[in-house]
């Protein structure tokens, strides 16, 4: 009977643990994710939206700062709030991001956007309608005093709302639209603490208790993960698009918080619920778009200060925990935002170990508080903690009764922790038996810690054996994850074996008789690897052991040859090895006097020319003296020094190939204004012949 009831009382137990993950409050990776997901092009941002959400994740964040576009966003917050044609979407955000950066705005263009605003809310058909108008007004209230923004018919544009709501706790977005909403429904929550607080007099309560109701319908419907987070889903695709998880949870997280503290009643929901929402964004992590990360920070900070319940998050700085180094158990808890947490204890309840059905290991004891890191500490693991992953169960008690009411710790919250350690391993030896007796012939001692060089040798009839003892610090066996001993060819071909253990011992024999086979019948040497590794093991080996020199007999006719070993790609397509040039070495150049003489002798040969021409009495008397005859003629003489430059360049720097390609088309040019001349000269000579 009294088994009975230890049995009970440990199922009960288990049932009131949160079985969670470890979620962190925000830190110093989420500001410098901002700096980087908020950066503004060219120092201003697409729309006064995206500044606005940029400009209060800073805030948030305590980095604000680090964003200036003053200069760039309150023009655009100007024109906008002057404009009659601003939309009610860019009045009321940019209203906000007037509060953010306190632009000068006079007094009539407040009132202006006021009166705009209130007769939108008497026109309003949609629940946007209602949400910027609102809002608007509700900017304007918090920045002047001078502008009349109260709402005359409160109790009327209140019921004008609430006629949009559902029987589940989700909401319409307008009366031609029947389906409903869950972010929706955030929206609308948002709006009505809106109408509370703009009212000239006192909502009717009966209206506040019907929304209350509504409210805790919309968290019948909560969904939860098996970590413990609950999250709000949104089925409704419309004209916004699909409002995922996070918009939609965020969205009832701003609506929620804005009209608990627009009331003054107390909303019954349960402090677990408040707690998992929390959990639910904290275990987004960094989202990857803006829009993500402003809603996660967003309604984090609308957890951090609220009326309704503010949770407290437990965290560990560490969960792998050293034996070797005597580490310490550590536990923060902190608000959502990394804030301190008020006066509390926290209990280790309970400690097992994964997998083992046994009572605890350790009896409930209270974590000791260090002020200074603000932290909670274990001084020391219990004694019988040993190697491997154990789950410990730790209870937040508050030690104020009425913060209870205030705060949420939520139930009891399981932690997996991995202790690590030293493994001790004992008798390692390496041996070659005689297949038929069994008997040792060859046996060494191997240091699994040090260096080892084996060097053995056997035939296809011995065998080879390899042992070991693994003892965890307490001295209980332990098995690791992975105990592996390769067998590596010369050819580069592996062999893998998997040891298997008996307790402490971990032992494996190779009948090389029954593995020519597998082995392909390759004689020669093989390193031998030995691993041995695990997640809490700290000396995990990977040992090359030495080499055996095997003797196996020759392959038979239809023995399966070896697998062909993959090339390395970085051999195939790298770098090829470098190619050194040897490059003749210059001939002796002949002397500068030798040079200069066979210079002289080509010059000769144009002197020759230019004396036999004065000879000849070579003159200008035929030139033709007419405008085209005249033309052609000089372009011939000009072809002529053309081509003779052309001849200088070539012995100077051009090529064979371009001074042909040159001589070419002056050759064809030549031949033109040549036939051309020559024509009108032959012409000329025959007129002065037949005179």
């Amino acid at each position: 009977m009294a088994r009975n009831c230890v049995f009970l009382v440990l199922i009960l137990c288990t049932t009131l643990v949160c079985d969670a993950a470890i979620f962190h409050p925000i830190s110093d990776s989420h500001r410098s994710a901002a700096l980087e997901i908020f950066a503004p092009v060219d120092g201003s941002f697409g729309s006064l939206e995206e500044a606005y959400e940029a400009l209060r994740t800073f805030e948030i964040l305590g980095i604000g700062k680090e964003l200036n576009i003053r200069v760039s966003a309150c023009p655009s917050v100007v024109d906008t709030l002057g404009s009659s044609s601003s939309s009610l979407k860019d009045l009321f955000y940019a209203l906000r991001v007037n509060v953010a950066l306190k632009c000068e705005i006079s007094e009539e263009v407040f009132a202006g956007t006021a009166s705009r605003c209130k007769a939108s809310v008497h026109d309003a058909k949609s629940l946007f309608d209602f949400y910027y108008s609102i809002g608007s007004l509700r900017l304007i209230k918090d920045r002047t005093s001078e502008v009349d923004v109260l709402l005359s018919d409160a109790d009327g544009i209140f019921q004008a709302i609430k006629a949009l709501s559902q029987s589940d706790g989700r909401w319409r977005y307008s009366s031609n639209n029947p389906a409903s909403s869950t972010y929706a429904a955030g929206v609308a929550l948002q709006t009505l603490a809106g109408v509370v607080s703009l009212a000239t007099s006192e909502i009717d309560q009966s209206l506040i208790g019907m929304l209350q109701n509504d409210i805790v319908k919309l968290f019948d419907g909560i969904e939860k993960y098996d970590d413990g987070a609950f999250y709000f889903d949104e089925k409704l695709v419309d004209a916004l698009g699909h409002q995922g998880p996070l918009s939609a949870t965020s969205s009832v997280v701003r609506g929620l918080t804005a009209f608990a503290a627009a009331t003054s009643g107390s909303l019954n929901l349960p402090g677990d619920k408040i707690l998992g929402l929390a959990n639910f964004f904290l275990a987004i992590g960094i989202p990857g778009s803006a829009k993500d990360f402003y809603d996660q920070i967003d309604a984090l900070a609308c957890l951090e200060s609220n009326r309704v319940s503010i949770p407290l998050i437990l965290s560990l700085p560490a969960t792998v925990l050293s034996l070797t180094r005597k580490d310490q158990l550590k536990v923060r808890v902190t608000t959502v935002l990394g804030s301190t947490a008020p006066h509390l204890s926290v209990k280790l309840v309970q400690a097992f170990s994964s997998g083992s059905k046994g009572a605890s290991i350790v009896e409930s004891q209270e974590l000791k508080f260090d002020p200074e890191n603000d932290v909670h500490f274990l001084d020391a693991l219990p004694k019988n903690v040993d190697l491997g992953t154990y789950h410990f169960v730790f209870e937040i008690v508050l030690h104020d009764s009425e913060e209870k009411n205030i705060y949420a710790t939520g139930s009891r919250t399981k932690v997996p922790i991995y202790v690590t350690g030293v493994i001790k391993v004992d008798n390692a030896e390496i041996a070659v038996l005689d297949s038929d007796l069994g008997s040792i012939e060859t046996q060494k001692k191997l240091d699994l810690a040090g260096e080892t060089a084996l060097s053995l040798s056997a035939n296809h009839l011995q065998k080879l054996r390899l042992s070991f003892q693994l003892t965890t610090p307490l001295g209980h066996s332990f098995k690791p994850h992975q105990a592996f001993l390769k067998l590596r060819h010369e050819t580069q071909v592996e062999h893998i074996f998997v040891l298997g253990n008996s307790g402490k011992q971990f032992k494996i024999i190779l009948d090389f008789l029954g593995l020519v086979e597998k082995f392909f019948y390759l004689s020669g040497r093989y390193d031998i690897q030995l691993t041995v590794g695990d997640a809490v093991m700290e000396n995990s080996y990977l040992r090359e052991l030495g080499s055996i020199e095997l003797d196996l007999p020759e392959p038979p006719e239809k023995a399966t040859r070896p697998p062909p070993q993959p090339v390395d790609p970085y051999l195939r397509y790298g770098p090829k090895a470098e190619i050194a040039h040897i490059f003749r070495t210059p001939e002796k150049r002949p002397p500068q006097e030798l040079s200069l003489a066979f210079l002289a002798l080509v010059i000769l040969p144009f002197l020759g020319f230019v004396v036999g021409l004065l000879r000849l009495g070579v003159n200008l008397k035929n030139f033709p003296t007419s405008t085209v005859p005249a033309t052609f003629a000089i372009l011939f003489q000009l072809g002529i020094a053309a081509v003779l430059s052309l001849y200088v360049l070539f012995w100077l720097k051009l090529d064979l190939f371009t001074t042909l390609k040159a001589l070419g088309f002056l050759g064809i040019f030549l031949m033109v204004v040549g036939h051309r001349t020559l024509s009108h000269l032959a012409s000329t000579s025959a007129k002065l012949k037949s005179a």
